[in-house]
This record gives structure tokens, C-alpha cells and sequence, in this order.
């Protein structure tokens, strides 16, 4: 059961701290594939399509088994389903290990695809692991300085783990890098087995697995709070994100090498680190859902700033303030699917946020590269960010609830 309301900072909870540590673990090895491979495709093709197809390639997985994936941790043993998928990433850096060495034949691309596209299976267990013990190891009072303290995490991970795969592929090439994120994965499945918490006991008797779907989808669609914090973040990273076309905008516009490619991948959760670790502290309360919409815009805004650069400070900058806007957004719309979700349904309606959220990174990307093909490179960054303030004027429109909402609400 969860720790005790005596436990005044999620931080005195060793559950919690062990669960934090597998989460940023297997961010580290995630985030180190992301930008590696990001480069290696870059290298063989020179073409931001192909960008935008790595994002292609791991979203139609992850679409096909997201919700089965939330069926599952809501009806078996969470941890153990976290140990399988860490174990997952681990087979997946090992094989573009050996594609990047020259052991196993690439075929072109097409090993490379396929790797990633085991990726996107893996992913659709992670977060919903995540979320489902994280509601286990703190109290319900907690929730909202957890999520706070659970996006630093999460954050530093998204610094580090860029940083990282830009210095060694700099450093040892691709291979070194993929061995590094394979080390880690290997490290989250240690992580996530040992964890220390108690599991809600099996059902005696599991639901049918579409009924079961079904009601995790229709509490969603009937929820303006929870639909509405969802497709909100769903739209702004899907035309708002830049970050699958930072090789081609390193490589194109600002002249520099992978070390810079790591920079600007960590930019952005250099700036929500920095928002976290205050709303860790500060956890916001009132007025919400208008928070939630001004950090939106901003972030908006912050693409067209990133565009329009041609300073690779000015970039940075332009991200970090991105992931500034991005990191508030964060921890508001994990408050609330925390405080909202009821407990027998968490990892359904973590996994149909995964599919609002983690997937509209992936199709984002591949958006970016359909439209840097189409449009050029810059122009269709500075479209993705006036989309960006359209979504949060059509949401403030169409969702009044959740432009009126306090976390007090939902208490």
C-alpha cells in the first residue's frame, strides 16, 4: 500500500526512490538510442524524410500495443512486466550495436527500422508501469509534489541521456553509444525487479480484454479534464515539435557536429528540470487548466523563436525555454490523471495517455520530416508552431472545465 501522509516529502519513501531510479534509467538508454540513431540514419541517407520515418517506424507499434499493454499492468505483476521490457530495450541496443559494427547486415536501413520498431513495443510498457506503482509507493496528499519530483527525473534523464549519445558517438562512433544504452537497459530491469512495493492482488477473475479496453476508453472520452489536458498536449507536439530535424538543422543550418546535436536534444529538458524542481517545491494549485494552456502557447511560441535562429545560443536558448513551457504542461497533466484515475484503472488510462502523448512525439516526428520535405526545413518548424497556438485557442474553446479547472477539484 502506499507510504504513510506522515511521510511529509515523497523523498523519505525508498519505494519511491526506487522507482525513480528505474525510470531514469531506462530513460538514459532511451534517450541514448534516440539521438545515435538519429545520426546513424542521417549518415547512410542525408535525408530528413528518413527522420522522420525513425519516428514512423516506432509509433505504429507502440499504436498496436498500447492498449494491451494497459490491460495487462492493470491485471498481472507490474514490476515483472517493467523487468520484460527493460529487457526488451536491451535486445534492441544490442542489435544496432551489431548493425553499427558491421556483426549483423543492416541491409540498407531496414535492420535499423526494425529495431526501432521493437522499440516502440517496449515503450508502450514503460510508462504505464511507471504510473501504476507510482500510485502504489505515495499517498494520494503526495501526488502532486511526486509528479513534480517524478518529471526532474524524468527530465534529467531527457538531458543526460542526449548529452551522452552526442559525446560518444563523438568520442567511440555508434557502436560505443549503443553499448552505453545497453548497459543502462540491462540496469533498469535490475532496478524495476527489486523494487520494493506492495502490489494490488490479482482479480479473481480477469474482464474480457476488449470489455476491459473499452471501459478505460469510455472513461476517458467522457472525461472534458482528462480528454482535454490529453489532445491538448497531443496537438501541440504533433505540429509543434522540432526535435526529429535537429540533424538536419545541426548538420544544414548551424554547422556544427554530434556534440552540438546532443546540446540541443538536452536543451529542452534543461529548461523543464529547472520548472520541476520549482513546481517540486511549489506545487500548483489554482488555476490549473489556465496554467496549463498559457505553457502551451509558450512553448508554441518557442518553436517559431527555434526556427528562426541562426545563433546556436540563440537555439539553445530557444529550446530550453521550450522545455520550460513543456516541463509545466508535464506535471500539471500527470496531477491530473493522477488525482482523476481510479486505481484498478491506471495502466488503461496510462496507456491511452501514451497513445495522446508518447505516440504524438513519433508522428510529430514524422509530420516534421513530411513537412520539411514539403515546405523546407524552416518554414515547416514555424508552421508546426503557429499550429501550436491554434490547438490551445481551439481547446480553451471547447473545453471550459479544464480552462477552469484547480487541482482542488480533483482532490
Amino acid at each position: 500500500m502506499p507510504a504513510s501522509p506522515g511521510h511529509d516529502s515523497p523523498l523519505r519513501n525508498r519505494g519511491f526512490i526506487g522507482l525513480l531510479v528505474y525510470r531514469l534509467l531506462a530513460m538514459l538508454s532511451y534517450q541514448i538510442v534516440a539521438v545515435t540513431v538519429g545520426w546513424h540514419i542521417y549518415q547512410i541517407t542525408r535525408d530528413a524524410l528518413a527522420l522522420g520515418l525513425i519516428g514512423l517506424t516506432e509509433v505504429i507499434p507502440y499504436f498496436c500495443f498500447a492498449l494491451f499493454a494497459g490491460y495487462a499492468v492493470d491485471h498481472m505483476r507490474r514490476r515483472r512486466l517493467g523487468m520484460y521490457a527493460c529487457l526488451g530495450l536491451l535486445l534492441t541496443t544490442l542489435t544496432l550495436a551489431g548493425v553499427a559494427s558491421g556483426r549483423i547486415p543492416s541491409f540498407g536501413t531496414l535492420t535499423i527500422y526494425a529495431a526501432i520498431a521493437v522499440n516502440g513495443v517496449v515503450r508502450a510498457f514503460l510508462a504505464p508501469v511507471y504510473t501504476a506503482l507510482f500510485a502504489r509507493v505515495l499517498p494520494r496528499e503526495q501526488y502532486a509534489r511526486g509528479a513534480g519530483i517524478g518529471s526532474v527525473v524524468m527530465q534529467t534523464g531527457l538531458v543526460l541521456g542526449p548529452a551522452m549519445g552526442g559525446l560518444l558517438v563523438a568520442w567511440g562512433g555508434n557502436t560505443l553509444a549503443y553499448l552505453v544504452a545497453a548497459g543502462f537497459a540491462a540496469a533498469a530491469a535490475i532496478a524495476i525487479v527489486s523494487l520494493r512495493v506492495t502490489e494490488p492482488p490479482a482479480p479473481p477473475e480477469r474482464a474480457p480484454i476488449f470489455k476491459s479496453i473499452g471501459e478505460g476508453l469510455r472513461f476517458v472520452f467522457n472525461n472534458q479534464v482528462v480528454l482535454g489536458a490529453q489532445a491538448l498536449d497531443m496537438f501541440s507536439v504533433l505540429f509543434g515539435g522540432a526535435v526529429a530535424l535537429l540533424p538536419a538543422f545541426i548538420h544544414d543550418i548551424l554547422h556544427y557536429g554530434p556534440e552540438a546535436l546532443g546540446v540541443l536534444r538536452a536543451a529542452p529538458a534543461a529548461g523543464a528540470v529547472l520548472v520541476g524542481l520549482w513546481l517540486a517545491r511549489h506545487p500548483p494549485k489554482r488555476n490549473a487548466g489556465r496554467l496549463l494552456l498559457y505553457a502551451v502557447a509558450g512553448f508554441g511560441l518557442c518553436i517559431i523563436g527555434f526556427a528562426v535562429s541562426r545563433e546556436f545560443w540563440l537555439s539553445v536558448m530557444m529550446l530550453a525555454l521550450s522545455g520550460m513551457c513543456d516541463g509545466v504542461s508535464v506535471v500539471l497533466r500527470s496531477t491530473i490523471l493522477q488525482l482523476a484515475t481510479p486505481d484498478e484503472m491506471r495502466g488503461r488510462v496510462s496507456s491511452i495517455n501514451g497513445i495522446f502523448i508518447g505516440s504524438s512525439n513519433e508522428l510529430g516526428a514524422f509530420e516534421s520530416g513530411l513537412a520539411a520535405k514539403l515546405l523546407g526545413l524552416v518554414p515547416s518548424v514555424i508552421f508546426g508552431g503557429c499550429m501550436t497556438l491554434a490547438v490551445v485557442g481551439v481547446t480553451a474553446w471547447k473545453a471550459p472545465k479544464l480552462r477552469r479547472l484547480d487541482l482542488q477539484d480533483l482532490q
